[in-house]
């Protein structure tokens, strides 16, 4: 099993509700593909930023990642871990929602782990979306 996390910038906005049109979109071709694929993981945005969980086959993982890295809706894409897993953080979904209870302490994650090329932030992401996706 292979996963890669990583953190971007929306080069969209919110005027005109667009941010939600774009989640909307993201995660409805998400949830289609990766069930096909077998990539399961997690999806937040939060003050201008993304963080996701991509988790599957090494190949199929890589794949969409490529595909995400060239995708134009965001740009300073920093991949903040990657590698074999012993086993996946998602499994129940194809790409779930991670929606902040804490908006202030989500984006200073983010900015955090954008500010760390080295991706050192990785394992502080991980835990903050895997904490939002499986809170009560």
């Amino acid at each position: 099993m292979f996963r890669v996390v990583y953190c971007s910038r929306s080069v969209a906005t919110n005027q005109d509700g667009g941010i939600a049109a774009l989640l909307d979109q993201i995660l409805s071709v998400a949830r289609e593909n990766n069930a096909r694929s077998g990539i399961t993981g997690a999806l937040l945005y939060n003050d201008g930023c993304f963080a996701q969980v991509l988790e599957g086959d090494a190949l199929a993982v890589q794949d969409v990642f490529e595909k995400i890295q060239r995708d134009a809706r965001h740009n300073d894409v920093l991949v903040l871990e990657a590698g074999v897993a012993a086993e996946r953080l998602f499994a129940k979904w194809d790409m779930a929602l991670a929606e902040a209870a804490d908006p202030a302490g989500a984006a200073a994650t983010l900015t955090r782990a954008l500010a760390h090329p080295d991706g050192s932030g990785g394992p502080e992401v991980v835990a903050l979306l895997d904490g939002l996706v499986h809170r009560d």
